[in-house]
């Protein structure tokens, strides 16, 4: 085993990993390979060396393999994709290429890193996107059921329009038997769901009195807009809050922040980035719109926004003085 610096780079694909790796001089010294899933801890245990630095970029299952390595070598980088993407945009991409070219970024300091979340945070956003694919298959079916009501010119029933009471109801509409039979499956679908997403807010409720979480929820569902649900998924996006130096790091994070060209003598300013996470981004604005109906100094301030600029760019800027109100008071 040599004790020659190495920086070993992963690119990850669902079934393999393309390996290569480069020493201080940018010389290959391991030539790009292909390591099969089946095999990728053995080949880990038989050539990696302990002073090895190592760069995956931030995939699905990336986590995963950073916890295979991190106690194997010196150093394990994420990478950010996109701003990596920025950096070694190439005419000819290959998976052999793009692994040297990962490689050679690690060894000249050049990887823009993502921050590597603790496995309480993974768990939470796990869950988090497990109830938004619950809750978009039932708004999928709650859709196509109200979608009958506008083809047919029809008046929804009294009540929940897709509760169990009004289900005779739907069941009773003269159609014809094809969508008389995609109604009662669509019924079906809903009635289904409803009981996993109770169950999936109820280990949500619960996770939220545990450490790390205790502490920050009550401070947040005080907040305008924010309930339990909402909590939990801006926690899970921001995971350790005090990681961030400033607010305004934190809504850089959410990508809320606006974009700016500066050069020379221009100057102006565009639309918000969207680089960041989307999950924390949505939030932020769903709990704005109920902040501006039930609190008056949010609805002041929206009032005034939406005058000068518009709804859709008022509730934005809401959204992201909520952000600001939030990254104060922890960072």
């Amino acid at each position: 085993m040599t004790t020659e610096k190495r920086f070993v780079a992963f690119d990850v694909h669902k079934s393999y990993v393309m390996v290569a790796a480069v020493n201080l001089n940018k010389e290959i010294v391991l030539e790009p390979r292909r390591v099969n899933f089946t095999h990728f801890e053995t080949w880990i245990a038989k050539n990696l060396h302990p002073t090895d630095e190592t760069v995956l970029e931030a995939t699905t299952n990336a986590w995963h393999i950073h916890d295979l390595l991190v106690d194997k070598v010196a150093r394990v980088v994420v990478a950010h994709p996109y701003h990596v993407k920025l950096i070694a945009a190439a005419a000819v991409k290959t998976d052999k290429r793009d692994t040297l070219t990962l490689a050679r970024l690690l060894s000249a300091n050049m990887i823009p890193e993502v921050w590597v979340p603790p496995q309480v945070v993974r768990d939470l956003r796990a869950l988090i996107a497990h109830r938004q694919r619950l809750v978009s298959q039932r708004t999928a079916a709650k859709n196509r059921l109200q979608s009958v009501l506008h083809r047919r010119n029809l008046l929804p029933p009294s009540g929940a329009t897709f509760s169990k009471d009004n289900h005779d109801w739907w069941l009773k509409l003269e159609l014809p038997a094809s969508e008389k039979l995609r109604i009662k499956h669509g019924l079906t679908i809903i009635d289904y769901l409803n009981p996993l997403i109770d169950e999936v807010e109820a280990e949500l409720k619960r996770i939220s009195v545990t450490d790390p979480w205790r502490e920050l929820v009550p401070f947040l569902i005080q907040l305008p807009g924010i309930g339990l649900i909402k909590a939990m998924t801006i926690l899970s996006a921001v995971g350790e809050i005090e990681r961030f130096a400033s607010a305004k790091k934190l809504v850089g994070y959410a990508g809320l922040g606006g974009r700016v060209h500066a050069s020379g003598n221009t100057y102006h300013t565009g639309s918000i980035t969207k680089q960041g996470r989307k999950e924390l981004r949505a939030a932020m604005v769903e709990a704005a719109w109920p902040a501006v109906r039930s609190h008056p100094h949010w609805q002041e301030e929206f009032e005034r926004l939406r005058y000068r600029i518009g709804d859709k760019k008022a509730i934005v800027s809401i959204a992201r003085k909520l952000l600001v109100e939030i990254g104060r008071a922890h960072v």
